[in-house]
């Protein structure tokens, strides 16, 4: 049977039981099952089904199952709303605080002072702090529930340490050894710390050269830090090294997933992940990038317009021209994605910015000489007319390598400046290179009207 047919008749069956107020069965049911799937099954209820769920499970229960759904769902608040607001302060208080914070981050500021004066004193002081850090940063996604100890006690009273924090830590593979004043002074593995004689010191156990990010530094770094070293987490220290919190895989592969989307959302020019809005929104969302394309896109045509003489000479011009704007922004659009994704993988080894510039159009060039050469054969072949296969491949050449340039250029450049290089989207780059391939093409082709003019 197919799993997601077997999955759903699991839900139907659950909901039924929840219809029929069959508490003690549905808890048995529900309860054994991964918290993801806990979770799915929660977006297939409507209000009132919600309503009776939040009285057959604990706030502990609900904030386990909150601690893995996507913080930034669309309905999030409305869900927030439906609970009692009791409810909800003792489900945040049950919640990893990293994650606490990601739900926190979606509700009006007033929702999230009711809330944080209805949590415990300590929960909503640790949630707070970290509402203080600026978006994106190591602080905003950092989680304070983790494991410390001291240096100069034994291996055995470390290990009975962590059995009594175990139960409140997101992870507990990494032990974090800490001075008098929370400066991190090491780390020990959990299998280091297994294997390790009962009476030995922590001194002398823990690695000394710890791998750790600023509280400041900015979320893409973090991820690539976890990346390169493989890490299941990695700790978050204050400029004077004091140990503020930790960092988990899980997520980091939530902040992959959001750059990569927001990558994509300014490539393409529009929000990707903004699949469930009605027709009438995502059109409103997309309107004012279309026209100002148009407008953009307008002076190709004024450019064109300017030409009208030329092609009136020469009409066979115009059949080629949207062959050679379109086969520029094509390989525009290459350069950009290229580069795009260079710099969002880039560290201190790579090459610099006027190398990885002229790497773009050397491979321009070759591109655009081989496009070219084709080009030229084809044409002159098929309109017995080299002259004109000559024009249309310079101008493919000199196209190509024009439109790698901008692709490269240009989103490296706003990496420069402090801009997000992937607002360079496809659709601008292939305007620009229509543009540019335009004025390219009869610039050449003017030089030679007296070879094909009357060709058809």
């Amino acid at each position: 049977m197919n799993e997601n047919v077997e999955m759903d008749q699991q839900f139907e069956f659950l909901r039924r039981l929840l219809h029929e107020d069959k508490m003690a069965e549905f808890r048995d049911i529900f309860l054994d099952w991964h918290i993801y799937e806990q979770g799915q099954f929660y977006f297939t209820l409507d209000e009132k089904e919600r309503h009776r769920l939040y009285t057959y499970l604990s706030p502990k229960e609900i904030a386990d199952m909150f601690d893995v759904i996507e913080e930034d769902h669309e309905d999030m608040e409305d869900y927030l709303a439906e609970m009692s607001p009791r409810y909800v302060a003792d489900m945040l208080n049950e919640m990893y605080t990293d994650n606490a914070v990601d739900l926190l981050n979606q509700l009006d500021k007033r929702e999230v002072a009711k809330y944080l004066s209805l949590m415990k004193s300590k929960d909503a002081i640790k949630i707070k702090e970290l509402l203080g850090y600026e978006d994106k940063t190591a602080g905003s996604i950092m989680a304070t529930e983790y494991v410390s100890i001291v240096d100069n006690q034994t291996v055995r009273s470390a290990l009975n340490l962590l059995k009594k924090k175990a139960q409140e830590a997101e992870i507990i593979y990494y032990v974090y050894v800490v001075s008098e004043t929370n400066r991190l002074l090491g780390v020990i593995s959990l299998r280091d710390l297994i294997v390790a004689e009962d009476d030995m010191l922590i001194s002398d156990v823990k690695e000394e050269r710890v791998i750790s990010v600023n509280v400041a530094d900015d979320q893409e770094d973090v991820a690539k830090t976890i990346r390169d070293y493989d890490f299941l987490a990695v700790p978050v220290v204050d400029s004077e090294g004091r140990l503020l919190g930790i960092i988990t895989v899980d997520d980091i592969i939530d902040v992959i997933d959001d750059e990569a989307a927001s990558d994509y959302s300014g490539l393409a020019g529009v929000d990707v992940e903004a699949i469930a809005e009605t027709p009438l929104k995502a059109s409103l969302k997309r309107l004012p990038w279309l026209i100002t394309l148009l407008f953009l896109g307008m002076s190709t045509a004024t450019l064109i317009s300017h030409y009208e003489v030329l092609i009136n000479e020469a009409s066979i011009l115009a059949v080629f021209i949207s062959l050679i704007t379109g086969t520029a922004g094509n390989a525009g659009t290459q350069s950009l994605a290229v580069a795009v994704r260079r710099l969002a993988i880039s560290d201190d080894k790579d090459p610099g910015f006027f190398k990885l510039i002229l790497n773009e159009v050397l491979t321009g060039a070759i591109t655009g000489s081989v496009t070219g050469v084709v080009i030229f054969a084809v044409v002159g072949f098929w309109k017995h007319n080299y002259i004109l296969g000559f024009v249309i491949g310079v101008a493919m050449f000199c196209a190509i390598t024009v439109a790698n340039l901008a692709g490269s250029f240009i989103p490296m450049l706003m990496e420069k400046l402090g801009f997000d290089p992937a607002v360079a989207s496809g659709p601008f780059i292939t305007t620009l290179s229509d543009l540019t391939s335009v004025l390219i093409y009869f610039n050449i082709a003017s030089l030679f009207m007296g070879f094909f003019t009357g060709t058809q």
